[in-house]
């Protein structure tokens, strides 16, 4: 779209603000209000200046001045505000040489698609994540140097079948593992599910479906596939229409991975294939319908596993979920039945149908670098044709020990997941997709959760060691 029909649309639709939005490192949606009236044709084409110091992650303050450059390919009105607002996602340039910064999630996102292209291997990467989320009533935590906890409370929770309400406690809700799917008044979020997708509609998304997930208080939305960066725009979006929705039902809604113990965590299965013009180019004659390309691919994202875990598992919590016994893909094997793999086939009765889904990632973290960092390593398989062994379609849970020990597994920790990123990056650097100054800064800045974590007494750790 061009600025000159941006405007015409802001007119028509009597747009009072622009809310110019951009993601930081990481991964939360961030954003700069302008007044419909300072916004013109010049605007939207140069972008505006804006500090971005106080942005973890990004420039110190003597080299802080950045562009937000609209990108006017899509247009979002805002459902949730009280004055007509336009929503336009940016991408991050350097002030000085007007050149996309390199530490910006989204051109990142954008460099990967262009690199694809390069390769001559196809021209168009399809992603389909499926975020799961927990909606709770209540949420409190405290991190003093003398007290720390948290609390969590859902009407849904299992350990509220005993509680008293003032209206009475009507005994329907799911048990440990048992949200997948009976139908209402077990599945309380109905209605506020049927809200969420339709908020998915109303920016655009194109919706699928919406159910309940298999612990209690977790659910999840249906979103059809898209381009990577399109792809990630939606996953913010999505998270967006998620949280503001479940205000206004007065709940709070998280994508923290495993925020419940004892219980599934939420993870973010993500499709994917790579197409070229009009050929889907995972389909062939190999196991599970795929392609030797196919196959290369998966090769790659299991070799690089462990430097992708550092942006598709982002957070100290992510290796909470990511352990046997809750449906979590641990090992980083390949199957076409098999949901407890890290890399499954999903059956498809049509060609264009053919992909594979990448089970680790949850959505906690940046969906521009994880997608990113997913092609990346998908097409150094492709390239380097990895073989990713045989494919695995035993129950991985039921496995004698003996032969489990063999299978190699995601990162245990973000710890871990940041000292593989750093040795392994090079796959990242190909087409200069990453730089290393992106990446030094990326680590810097996850050290420093992992740190805070690090160095901060568990409760956990009173009852095992107070009187020791």
């Amino acid at each position: 779209m061009s600025a000159s029909k941006v405007i015409k649309l802001m007119k028509e639709k009597e747009v009072e603000y622009v809310d110019l939005r951009f993601t930081d490192p990481k991964g939360k949606l961030q954003h700069l209000t302008m007044d419909g009236k300072m916004v013109d044709e010049k605007m939207l084409n140069e972008g505006v200046f804006f500090d971005g110091s106080s942005i973890a992650g990004w420039k110190s303050i003597h080299e802080s001045d950045m562009l937000l450059k609209p990108d006017l390919e899509r247009t979002i009105i805002d459902p949730f505000t009280s004055h007509s607002t336009l929503v336009l996602f940016v991408d991050v340039l350097d002030a000085v040489n007007k050149t996309p910064y390199e530490r910006d999630p989204r051109s990142t996102a954008k460099k990967a698609e262009t690199y694809l292209n390069k390769t001559n291997i196809g021209n168009k990467a399809y992603f389909g994540p499926e975020p799961e989320f927990f909606v709770f009533d209540d949420v409190r935590y405290k991190n003093d140097m003398n007290e720390t906890s948290f609390t969590i409370d859902s009407s849904e929770g299992p350990y509220n079948t005993g509680k008293k309400y003032e209206s009475g406690n009507m005994g329907h809700r799911p048990g440990i593992k048992g949200g997948y799917f009976p139908v209402p008044p077990v599945d309380a979020a109905q209605d506020m599910r049927s809200e969420f997708l339709k908020a998915l509609r109303d920016m655009g998304i194109k919706a699928e479906k919406h159910h309940h997930e298999v612990a209690p208080s977790q659910h999840e939305l249906g979103m059809y596939f898209d381009t990577l960066t399109t792809q990630a725009d939606n996953v913010q979006l999505y998270k967006y229409g998620v949280q503001m929705v479940a205000h206004s039902f007065g709940k709070t809604a998280t994508f923290m991975p495993k925020p419940v113990k004892g219980d599934n965590g939420s993870g973010m299965h993500t499709h994917q294939s790579i197409w070229k013009g009009d050929t889907p180019l995972f389909a062939g004659d190999k196991y599970a319908g795929l392609s030797n390309t196919a196959l290369y691919y998966i090769g790659g994202i299991l070799k690089h596993a462990k430097a992708v875990n550092a942006f598709s598992n982002s957070t100290t919590n992510s290796y909470k979920r990511l352990i046997p016994g809750f449906e979590a893909p641990v090992l980083l094997v390949y199957s076409a039945r098999n949901r407890s793999a890290t890399c499954r086939i999903p059956i498809s009765h049509n060609k264009k149908g053919s992909r594979v889904e990448v089970r680790y990632p949850d959505g906690a973290g940046n969906p521009y670098l994880t997608f990113a960092a997913m092609l990346m390593a998908g097409l150094d398989g492709i390239k380097n044709k990895i073989d990713p062994g045989k494919p695995l379609d035993d129950d991985l849970y039921a496995l004698p020990e003996n032969k489990v020990k063999k299978i190699p597994t995601v990162c245990g920790s973000l710890r871990e997941a940041m000292e593989c990123l750093d040795r392994d990056r090079d796959f990242l650097k190909q087409g200069s997709v990453f730089t290393d100054d992106q990446i030094d800064a990326y680590i810097a800045l996850k050290f420093e959760e992992i740190h805070k974590l690090e160095h901060t007494p568990h409760p956990i750790e009173f009852e095992m060691y107070y009187s020791c």
